[in-house]
């Protein structure tokens, strides 16, 4: 880390010295790292640094090593930071995420610096929920899209999601899928046309959640934040839990409980919305959302566990039902 670097981390959390702890990842590919420091005579005992130093020569795992994955990936680092700068603060205890202590960047270089949410209470990361951690999640989100309703995504992507339409080329000339290749627009221009837009994490996969030993949940990384219906989130947080049984016999049960919590979040927020215009504008755009990603997945990565008979159904719905 540069010099520079180092001292304005100090001065930010008050601190004489930072002493490394342990990396926690490293960035896709290979991109930076996740640092856990101590932070010795500060404001703070440990302190969490998203260190971003793009490689000189990209080495993407599944081979996407084009200009525009580069540029989409810097992208998205400045829209993190544009996230925690202009919008972090309005999320609620409901909707917890990790506070910024500042950033600092240079033309090589990016660090942010954020709350450790293992020291406050949320050192757990799952790869399976309880019902108590679904509904928990679940809520999360609905507190999360109903907090940042008809909010514009300045500074973030137009339109969130790492996977959108118009950031995945690449993949969408490789699908071999050619119903959904030729309508791939008309679905992305349902999701973009519903009048209900709010902000959406863009990459709310359980992955991203750290949970409590209660089960309680704040989440982490907004590289793909922006403009966009919930079920964007909703439809691919589902997805990132279940294998196709689940996903299809909990469809029901996960809707209602998420616009349960969305219209109570919504009423805690005063919010002047026609809330049962709402609902049924986002429910019917649950399976589209699904199909988008769907879209994505397939040329991206065609063996992928999530292209399963389930996925495929919705989306032969979608492109039946709703496109045509």
């Amino acid at each position: 880390m540069q010099k520079e670097f180092s001292n304005y981390i100090l001065e930010q959390l008050e601190a004489q010295e930072l002493e490394v702890m342990e990396q926690i990842q490293t960035l896709w590919s290979g991109y930076g790292s996740i640092v856990r420091y101590r932070v010795i005579g500060g404001k703070v005992g440990t302190v969490i640094i998203k260190h971003i130093k793009p490689p000189l020569k990209e080495n993407h795992p599944r081979g996407w090593n084009t200009n525009i994955s580069h540029q989409r990936k810097l992208k998205s680092y400045q829209v993190e930071s544009a996230w925690y700068q202009n919008y972090g603060e309005m999320a609620t205890a409901a909707c917890r995420i990790p506070k910024c202590y500042g950033l600092i960047k240079n033309e090589e270089e990016l660090c942010i610096l954020l709350e450790d949410l293992d020291a406050l209470g949320y050192p757990i990361r799952l790869t399976q929920v309880s019902e108590i951690e679904l509904l928990n999640c679940i809520k999360w989100l609905a507190n999360f899209h109903a907090t940042y309703l008809h909010q514009k995504p300045t500074g973030l992507w137009g339109i969130g999601t790492y996977w959108h339409l118009e950031t995945r080329p690449d993949e969408l000339e490789v699908l071999e899928d050619v119903d959904l290749k030729t309508n791939a627009k008309a679905i992305d221009a349902l999701l973009k046309n519903s009048k209900y837009q709010t902000l959406v994490h863009g990459d709310a996969k359980l992955a991203n959640f750290c949970f409590s030993e209660k089960g309680e949940v704040a989440a982490v990384d907004f590289q793909y934040a922006g403009g966009g219906v919930g079920m964007k989130d909703l439809a691919y947080f589902v997805g990132s839990c279940f294998y196709e049984e689940e996903c299809e016999s909990k469809e029901e049960e996960i809707l209602n409980i998420y616009f349960k919590e969305l219209e109570k979040a919504l009423k805690r927020n005063n919010s002047q919305v026609e809330f049962k215009d709402l609902e049924k504008d986002w429910r019917a755009l649950y399976p589209v959302a699904w199909a988008d990603f769907h879209r994505f997945l397939k040329g991206w990565s065609p063996g992928h566990w999530k292209i399963n008979s389930y996925s495929e159904r919705i989306c032969r719905e979608v492109l039946d039902n709703v496109i045509k």
